[in-house]
């Protein structure tokens, strides 16, 4: 019964080297984990209470970002018996919520934190089964849904992910980091390691976001016993499809990480220093709940230059630091998966590519893809054809799309006009007159908000470049 498809070493190497998403069957048909179903769980925490994040079932033309988001503190015998409908939830703290409009989500849970004064639980989850020895619930995080609660559109800004699948079953909407673009990535809501997409994957905005009509998605549904692999930098938007949902998850810290996190903590100043010099009164939630408080300039300044020094420090050790002595930048921007690769698998030097602007790593070779052992065992997610993945899409777009465009673009070159006579003009207050008198480019609409200009200014191509730029500094 123990005996499984590949073996932790096997698996490791399929974990650390495939850069498209797969699922692992009959893999952890041994792990204590698989009993963890609501119920189980409710009966091991005994009556403790948990965070629950609850949205609206109906569909809108944005995403139902967590700052938009309801919270609620209730045991898991009180979510249990709400998703159930049954009438004791009449005056819990889901009394206020309607199952048939309403789901909720117990997600991003630390297991080390919710279960701390039960230590041993941690070994249920059986990592070293996939080649990480050692790596058990205590590096994992739980997350408990009902129907219909999901997670934005999203990218990890570290590690690859593995997923297990407990109860019930979860959809996936994966895009490759190459569709970054197409997804109109944005740092509002801010939280670290996380890059969201404005667009609602499942009921795109394609006058707002056209580009859309690009990407290319990868879906699958998870079942219970199922294993997913995230690699590196895939969006995903996931959703809960049955009643009640249980997985767990494992990030998996890869070499690439030293240089995300210079990354991440550039992000961090620039949004930091930006959004916390506008006014507090205007009401803009872009902190998202999972991060305490915006901190201050020093303390980011800090966590910048400790990023940077852990990433030389690493450069310095790491066999493959000698990558690194070129003098251009271009040369040094590497694939870093294939580096790691090279150092865990036997990828050759001249297979390395130079990173594009699109994605951080390049399509798999169909002779790469050959050595993977697909097949019952591990199941290649494939892309969705343009047609399908399209489908629901065609609601949200309407006559007069291109026309909308034409005229942004007018308004666009209105308002360029103005600016140019501002600039020429001696007298501000007739200028300034001028401006507030037309009312075309002075709307709203076409006013810049300092979220757009950190949607430019933090755009993952350009906080990539930054940190090359910044590394060259310190390399010099």
């Amino acid at each position: 019964e123990d005996v499984k498809p590949f073996t932790p070493e096997k698996s490791k190497e399929i974990v650390m080297s495939l850069q498209q998403p797969a699922v692992f069957c009959n893999m952890v048909g041994n792990w204590p984990a698989l009993h963890w179903n609501v119920k189980y769980l409710s009966a091991v925490l005994e009556g403790k209470t948990i965070q629950f994040r609850l949205g609206l079932k109906t569909v809108d033309l944005v995403p139902q970002f967590e700052t938009s988001c309801s919270y609620v503190e209730a045991t898991l015998e009180e979510f249990l018996a709400w998703s159930c409908g049954q009438p004791s939830c009449l005056s819990g703290p889901f009394s206020c919520y309607d199952y048939s409009k309403y789901w909720a989500y117990a997600d991003y849970k630390y297991i080390a934190k919710i279960f701390e004064d039960k230590p041993e639980i941690f070994q249920d989850v059986r990592w070293s089964d996939f080649g990480f020895p050692g790596r058990s619930g205590k590096e994992s995080t739980l997350w408990i849904g009902s129907e219909g609660a999901n997670t934005p559109c999203h990218l990890d800004s570290y590690g690859c992910n593995l997923v297990l699948q407990v109860q019930g079953r979860k959809r996936w909407h994966l895009f490759p980091p190459g569709d970054t673009s197409f997804l109109y990535p944005t740092r509002i809501p801010y939280e670290e390691s996380s890059i969201f997409s404005k667009v609602n994957i499942v009921n795109p905005d394609l006058k707002r976001f056209p580009e859309f009509r690009n990407s290319t998605a990868h879906v699958v549904t998870l079942s219970p016993g199922q294993v997913l692999l995230v690699p590196r930098h895939w969006w995903h938007y996931v959703e809960s499809i049955d009643p009640v949902t249980v997985s767990i998850n494992s990030w998996i810290e890869l070499d690439a990480d030293h240089e995300a996190r210079v990354e991440e903590a550039i992000t961090r100043m620039l949004v930091c220093a930006v959004k916390s010099a506008e006014n507090p009164s205007d009401g803009d939630l872009w902190l998202n709940p999972t991060e305490v408080e915006a901190t201050s300039h020093e303390i980011n300044l800090q966590y910048l230059n400790k990023a940077v020094s852990a990433y030389l420090k690493c450069q310095e050790t790491s066999v493959s630091g000698q990558a690194h002595s070129s003098s251009t930048g271009a040369k040094q921007r590497t694939n870093t998966s294939c580096k790691r690769k090279r150092r865990e698998v036997g990828c050759e030097p001249e297979s390395c590519t130079l990173l594009t602007q699109e994605s951080d790593f390049p399509t798999p070779k169909a002779e790469e893809l050959q050595k993977i052992p697909f097949g019952p065992h591990l199941i290649q997610v494939l892309p969705q054809s343009h047609k399908t993945s399209m489908m629901g899409a065609v609601a949200a777009e309407s006559d007069g799309g291109e026309l909308l465009h034409e005229n942004e673009g007018q308004d666009f070159e209105k308002l360029q006009c103005k600016r140019r006579s501002l600039l020429m003009s001696n007298d501000c207050e007739t200028a300034a007159h001028q401006m507030d008198s037309d009312c075309s480019p002075c709307t709203s609409q076409t006013a810049l908000s300092t979220n757009d200009l950190l949607d430019c200014l933090v755009n993952p191509r350009v906080i990539s470049l930054v940190a090359q730029l910044l590394l060259e500094r310190m390399r010099v």
